[in-house]
């Protein structure tokens, strides 16, 4: 607690709009569009949920029943941070098996304060702020059977109508306990009839939207991959069923965590539901010892009463002010070329050079050297078989080392600019490959369990990170490289997920082993582009974005299905965290060929836009194409970076998707339309744009004169497209009155 300063109910007015108050042992967390209020319970001792919800300021009487029956006492009361075995027989939020093996825990009410600002979590990434940004509620829970205590964290970020929740549990018994189930938010809500919308998929199909009812039972889902996964993402929202894009409730719920996680909306007899997020409890069984505190990852919920629209853009104002820490979060992204689809291991340092002189000659600022740079015989990275945990350039390749030929790169100038050429490089180093001087030296630092098969992925295992000695082996190789060469961006990659752990509470070990590698690293080289990866977005998740301002969104480069990716990807992680790029037709994955311009402007909704191609492959029309698309990216990638996002048609549900930039200052407006096929019939609808100003008038590049915000939004224009597959337009409206 140093350096937070305990605030009274009373000395409240004034910090961040008295965003928390007490009132003796109510609780009630206010934001500019929300209310979240809680008691304690007299009689058990509990917490129980009032409201989570619209502003409400008063307390009311319980929902009441007709009969009790079967199930009673906390069974049919909402509730805060339930436990297990207390004639609760819904699923708690903590579960503890206890040194006689027994499970009953009764944390009960014992205290609570208020502080200015937010603590940190020790160890685990979360959201950051003072005084004037978000206030956080401690509420002190004690069991004196298990002699265990936990205190609830509520941090408040009014402008965002945004709650985090975190929880730390100490052991002060004398014998080990076992945490079996961690949940950070945990809420009951009253019955509602409510929808879920998760964001599931698979390699190279991130992110796409899944909606389904919330029925009687569990309705959920959750990674078990050890990492938060392509499958699911640690994120989904609640919503009312008439909700849309523009209108209606909808809560968001993220887990800002980056390991196996579990999220569930569990609707009981009653009709409550409740809702858990937090770790799964598979890879849980997490040993605490006598005078240990565990602390769980920070979860994060936001209400929006405007529709899915507004929630997402609470999340994506959130996480761009107070989550993402990277001192490029707000700046312009440099455009890029990856060498990776262009010529795969296919290379010399000669080739290499040869493709960075003809980057710069394009105009494009940053070269990027991907996968196969490193490595010796007989374990040099000529091919995804062998190399990876020996980072040392491969002298096959780079006789003189990495320095001189990175000098050689940046010796060249960018094309119609006075900088040179800045150099990036591609890492995985969580990973070895068994063909490695590594594992020959050191099998025992991968996940493995006893003498089972340790089974590969990608010709490659796990490296352990909860042993610190493979934290400081990566820490080793990394400063040793990135002290000896000027290397201004990192695609940090990681390519598998985990099998053969050797318990289940090494997984939440691992996560934290990771967090303090690259949070040294992020804090060691500030001025570092830091890339996140995992098979494209397999780790797409806020506790990579707190290190990392940006991650690859998928390995799938073909713009159509990039669209729905990217539309899906947005709904909790603002666009300026999402990095795309124009690839070469036929495509690699769908084997579409698609227009570069369409393939251009679905790569320009996201911060970091770049290409991944060999330019010697460029038709004469797209190779003139490319002046015209940098020039737009000089006015788009501002908007993406700071401004506003709003999907303005999905295309899951229609054949004219689009989606609409604001910059902060609200003078200029980006408008991407799309037609993914020819149609004779039906005509297509009007492009109806959203957050303008009613009353101020826009001209554009699409119509002549001016038209008032009010036009825009309500009547909309009509676009003129040609028969033809796979077209895009890039609209911008600039605000004259």
């Amino acid at each position: 607690m140093r350096g937070i300063i305990a605030l009274s109910a009373a000395s409240l007015v004034g910090v961040a709009k008295a965003a928390i108050t007490a009132n003796g042992q109510n609780f009630t967390l206010t934001g500019d569009d929300v209310s979240y209020l809680f008691h304690v319970d007299q009689e058990w001792g509990d917490l129980v949920s009032d409201h989570f919800g619209g502003p409400a300021d008063d307390f009311r009487p319980p929902e009441s029943f007709f009969q009790s029956g079967w199930s009673d006492g906390l069974a049919v009361i909402r509730r805060e941070f339930p436990d297990l075995g207390r004639s609760d027989f819904r699923l708690p939020a903590i579960h503890i098996s206890h040194a006689d093996g027994n499970t009953v825990t009764s944390l009960m009410y014992k205290s609570h304060e208020v502080v200015e600002g937010k603590p940190k979590l020790p160890g685990l990434p979360a959201t950051f702020g003072n005084g004037s940004d978000v206030t956080t509620l401690l509420v002190s829970l004690y069991d004196n059977v298990s002699d265990v205590s936990a205190v609830l964290s509520y941090s408040v970020f009014p402008k965002y109508n945004a709650i985090a929740r975190s929880f730390q549990l100490t052991n002060n018994g004398t014998q080990n306990i076992s945490i079996e189930r961690a949940s950070s938010f945990s809420i009951d809500l009253p019955n509602l009839d409510l929808e879920m919308i998760e964001l599931q998929g698979d390699w190279a199909h991130e992110r796409n939207r899944n909606v389904r009812k919330v029925q009687y039972g569990e309705t959920g889902f959750r990674s078990t991959e050890g990492y938060s996964s392509h499958v699911h993402n640690p994120f989904f929202v609640l919503q009312s069923p008439t909700t849309t894009e523009t209108n209606g409730e909808a809560w968001g719920f993220n887990l800002v965590y980056t390991g196996s996680f579990a999220a569930t909306a569990e609707r009981f007899s009653h009709g409550f539901v409740r809702v858990l997020l937090g770790l799964n409890p598979l890879h849980a069984s997490i040993p605490v010892g006598p005078g240990e505190t565990f602390t769980s990852p920070e979860a994060i919920a936001v209400y929006s009463s405007e529709g899915l629209g507004g929630m997402s853009r609470s999340f994506h104002d959130l996480y761009r002010n107070h989550l993402s820490r990277s001192n490029n979060t707000f700046a312009t992204r440099p455009v890029l070329l990856n060498s990776w689809e262009g010529l795969l291991f296919n290379y010399t340092q000669d080739r290499l050079e040869e493709l960075a002189k003809e980057t710069s000659d394009l105009g494009i600022s940053l070269f990027v050297n991907d996968d196969g740079w490193f490595g010796k015989a007989p374990y040099a990275r000529i091919n995804d078989t062998a190399g990876l945990g020996d980072w040392t350039p491969n002298p096959d390749r780079f006789p003189n080392g990495l320095a001189p030929y990175v000098n050689q790169v940046e010796s060249d100038s960018v094309d119609n600019s006075t900088q040179p050429l800045r150099f990036g490089i591609w890492f995985e180093p969580e990973m070895v490959n068994p063909n490695s001087t590594l594992y020959k030296e050191h099998p025992e630092w991968v996940l493995h369990a006893g003498t089972h098969t340790r089974t590969l992925t990608r010709n490659q295992l796990v490296l352990n990170l909860a042993m610190t000695e493979v934290q400081d082996y990566i820490l080793g190789f990394m400063h040793n490289i990135l002290s000896t060469s000027n290397v201004e961006y990192i695609k940090w990659d990681n390519n598998r997920g985990m099998h053969e752990m050797p318990s289940p509470a090494t997984d939440h070990a691992y996560m934290l082993g990771l967090y303090r590698v690259i949070d040294n690293l992020t804090t060691s080289y500030p001025g570092i582009l830091w890339e996140g990866c995992a098979s494209g977005g397999g780790r797409f998740d806020p506790g990579i974005l707190h290190y990392f301002p940006q991650s690859w969104t998928s390995d799938n480069t073909d713009a159509s299905a990039r669209l729905t990716i990217q539309m899906g990807t947005s709904l909790a992680y603002p666009p300026s965290s999402m990095a795309c790029h124009v690839s070469a037709i036929p495509n690699g994955i769908t084997h579409r060929n698609i227009s570069i311009a369409y393939r251009a402007h679905v790569a320009l909704m996201c911060g970091s836009f770049g290409f991944e191609l060999d330019p010697k492959s460029l038709a004469p029309d797209e190779r003139a194409a490319i002046p015209g698309i940098l020039a737009d990216w000089a006015k788009v990638n501002p908007l993406v970076i700071s401004g506003s996002f709003y999907r303005l048609a999905l295309p899951d549900y229609t054949n004219w998707p689009a989606a609409q930039f604001i910059s902060a200052n609200q003078s200029t407006v980006a408008v991407f339309a799309f037609q993914q096929m020819a149609t004779v019939r039906p005509a297509p609808p009007p492009l109806r744009m959203q957050g303008l100003d009613r009353s101020a008038r826009y001209r554009s590049n699409a119509f002549n004169g001016t038209l008032g915000g009010g036009t825009l939004m309500n009547a909309g224009i009509n676009l003129a497209w040609d028969p033809m597959d796979y077209q895009s337009k890039l609209i911008f409206l600039y605000r004259q009155s």
